[in-house]
């Protein structure tokens, strides 16, 4: 590995802020020790600005480089908010919030991005400016739009933007990419279904939700199977079925949610017409009322092919090609780092958290060994992007 002997010794820091960070979890906006520790942070380091208050807690550093003049400016991003998962790791610096838990990661992106603009904000070996963007609410909220909302990339003048996410069963020290699509769109559906309620020994006096979501949740299954290509990919899944109380009882109403995942635009929105048309459809056949809520949400992560290029060749230079992969398959989790990537060209890139639980488990944790990985690849990267 590649890495300068000084930032080698900031390691140890970055893990005592990386496990703090996870003691304290904090969810979507809810940020405020953790957005109040970076900003803290970045002011000791010598940031020539912080900037708080952005998408309501976001924290921005401003590093200025000393080769030189140079208008050019590249943003580099990580996200601060937990999940509200409770934690099961039983470490000694596991969640001391009951059902809120660090499942994520972001504890260690915001460590491994403190990591390097401590090391910018010293060495400042580039020209121009590196941004450092410390983001709230990626769990759904949407905090990386709401931070593009108060004109991050105008105020901060950035016209490259990176970020950066640990992935479970890659190993420690090894890298992932590709460009175009690298992760999908997630919409979000809700199914309210009226019928009418009755005594359970006679179901012919009543008109079943229960049984009519059973059928909409079978018929669905069609959307993808028999309406998508199959060289293409979709995702249409129903995670939520509630109704009735009790087991004499046929309930008056029932409610499905569930999600919708594509890379492709017209995908997206073919999955979604067909979600509603399918519902209602089997309502009417089956006698009970049918409302369908869809919710946009985040879009799908597209990777700009040049700076692609550039994020794969800066995580060569520290782990040597062998460990870079550099078309990984796309995945159909999202990430709201997309509304960044719609705003200005840029790369989302992988880095390795070894033999982990998956994110998103109660007993997943960030690897601290990832630590030095992820700090020398923000650090070579604004050295190599602003070299010139």
């Amino acid at each position: 590995m590649s890495v300068d002997p000084s930032l080698e010794s900031l390691v140890a820091d970055a893990k005592t802020w990386r496990r703090d960070i996870h003691r304290h979890p904090e969810l979507l906006y809810d940020v405020e020790r953790t957005a109040g520790f970076v900003a803290e942070q970045l002011m000791a380091f010598g940031c020539d600005e912080v900037a708080t208050g952005l998408g309501r807690t976001g924290v921005v550093g401003v590093i200025q480089g000393r080769r030189g003049e140079s208008s050019r400016t590249i943003g580099l991003r990580a996200d601060m908010d937990a999940l509200p998962i409770h934690e099961t790791t039983n470490l000694p610096y596991q969640s001391s919030v009951p059902g809120k838990m660090h499942a994520c990661g972001h504890d260690g992106h915001t460590a491994m991005l403190l990591g390097a603009s401590r090391y910018l904000a010293q060495t400042r070996n580039f020209k121009g400016t590196v941004v450092v963007i410390f983001q709230p609410a990626e769990e759904g909220g949407g905090g990386a739009k709401a931070m593009l909302d108060d004109g991050l990339m105008e105020r901060f003048g950035v016209a490259q933007v990176f970020g950066m996410h640990n992935m479970p069963r890659l190993p420690i020290g090894a890298f992932a990419i590709r460009k175009g699509p690298v992760l999908a769109a997630a919409d979000r559906f809700t199914i309210d279904i009226e019928g009418l309620g009755g005594h359970a020994a006679y179901p012919h006096r009543c008109r079943d939700p229960i049984f009519a979501g059973a059928q909409i949740v079978s018929a669905l299954q069609s959307i993808v199977s028999r309406g998508v290509d199959p060289i293409d990919s979709c995702v249409v899944s129903v995670a939520f079925f509630n109704a009735g109380t009790t087991d004499n009882v046929i309930p008056q109403t029932a409610q499905l949610r569930g999600t919708i995942r594509a890379f492709l635009e017209d995908t997206r929105a073919f999955a979604g017409r067909r979600l509603s048309e399918i519902a209602k459809g089997v309502g009417a056949a089956l006698g009970v009322t049918v409302e369908v809520d869809l919710r946009r949400g985040y879009p799908p992560t597209l990777n700009h092919a040049e700076e692609t290029d550039l994020a794969a060749a800066t995580a060569r230079k520290i782990v040597g090609e062998e460990n870079v992969k550099t078309n990984t398959p796309p995945m159909m989790a999202s990430e709201d780092f997309s509304f960044m990537l719609e705003a200005r060209p840029g790369a989302f890139i992988m880095v390795g958290n070894g033999d982990s639980a998956d994110l998103h488990d109660p007993k997943y944790d960030f690897n601290d060994a990832a630590l030095p990985y992820g700090m020398s690849y923000w650090v070579q990267l604004a050295e190599s992007a602003l070299a010139s």
